[in-house]
């Protein structure tokens, strides 16, 4: 009680890590898997207002982030054949493939058709206005985007387009977070889990956590006084013993998530056992489309064989989405590897461990 009566009491981020600091010394490891929440934390100087026995560790929170090398070599291949529109999101405009000059920037630079969209529906568009074009859609995301790309998938379906297929590389972060735990390379004592994946899945879809692992989780909001509620209210948990998935975002999430945003996306897809960058093969970790709307997948339609082994790679980025160390701990950090010369995703993205470091280091 002694606890909840100070939580009451909590007015600012300052207060809030003096509450923290008045729990104990215990040294806690708080992984966050949201890039949003990454920024976020990197631009309101959380890690150095909070006491040093709480650490903050960047995961797997970036879906462009965790797209592995290989299939940016996929999609930019695909990019030069003729009649081919490729509709992508801007942050997978220069992430680099298995070599640092392969990206759909420099495909664009040498003529291939390489569109930015802000939505599924903006690439469905582009193919209902190009019917003398095949237009393939760059599906990116986490359980957050992957609803719009199967609304547009299931439009397609519906009014019979034929020029338009998706590039799914859509992921579900909760298997990232199992296979992070069942590695045991990073203590992690609790998790500040994505307000955005929540609004869809709900407190329901990272249930696993305490039934599975007895660790706790937080769903947070992405002010700083949420970030400090939320790393509160899991050291909280772990003074106490407990493990519990807590909603500090109640504003957006509900317990059952977005039922309809659910149902759609189980509609269109299947999950798979896909790669991902730096945490290599993970069960069921991907959705691709139906066979019922296989017409609409792209590799199918391209013939293109996916490769399943990582190439090794100077640029340590599997290591900072993992926790494994900070964006400083790569030696191509801040001199051959910077926003402007990105040599992996996790300085390219927005939501990446290593841009947000670079910019407010």
């Amino acid at each position: 009680m002694l606890y909840q009566d100070m939580f009451k009491e909590k007015h600012d981020v300052e207060d809030i890590a003096g509450l923290i600091k008045s729990i104990g010394p215990m040294d806690i490891n708080i992984m966050e898997v949201c890039g949003t929440h990454t920024m976020a934390i990197a631009q309101n100087g959380l890690k150095e207002i909070l006491p040093n026995n709480i650490r903050l560790i960047s995961g797997p929170g970036c879906p462009v982030c965790v797209t592995p090398a290989e299939r940016i070599d996929d999609i930019c291949s695909l990019s030069k054949y003729k009649n081919i529109i490729i509709a992508t999101y801007g942050d997978m405009l220069r992430v680099p493939g298995t070599r640092r000059e392969i990206s759909l920037e420099r495909s664009r630079m040498d003529g291939a058709d390489v569109r930015i969209v802000y939505s599924s529906m903006d690439a469905l568009k582009i193919a209902k206005e190009n019917k003398n074009m095949q237009v393939v859609f760059l599906g990116v995301g986490f359980e957050t985007t992957a609803p719009a790309t199967a609304a547009a998938v299931l439009e397609a379906f519906e009014d019979n387009i034929d020029n338009f297929s998706v590039f799914s590389i859509h992921k579900l972060i909760g298997p990232a977070m199992r296979s992070l735990l069942d590695a045991k390379e990073v203590r992690i004592d609790g998790f500040l889990l994505p307000g955005h994946v929540a609004v869809i899945v709900g407190e329901r879809g990272f249930g696993f956590l305490a039934k599975d692992y007895h660790i706790p989780g937080v769903i947070s909001g992405f002010e700083p006084v949420d970030i400090m509620d939320a790393v509160l209210m899991i050291t909280m948990q772990i003074a106490r013993g407990s493990a519990e998935v807590e909603n500090e975002y109640t504003r957006l999430v509900k317990k059952n998530g977005n039922i309809a945003a659910q149902k759609v996306i189980d509609e269109i897809f299947d999950t798979c056992d896909d790669l991902w960058r730096g945490l290599g093969m993970i069960k069921s970790s991907s959705l691709k489309l139906k066979r019922k709307y296989s017409k609409f997948d792209a590799a199918l339609k391209f013939g293109i064989e996916y490769s399943f082994e990582q190439k090794p790679s100077a640029c340590r980025c599997g290591d900072v989405l993992k926790g494994l160390i900070e964006p400083e701990g790569c030696n191509m950090f801040g001199r051959e590897c910077t926003p402007d010369y990105p040599v992996g995703p996790c300085m390219v993205s927005s939501e990446g461990a290593c841009a947000a470091a670079y910019k407010y280091m």
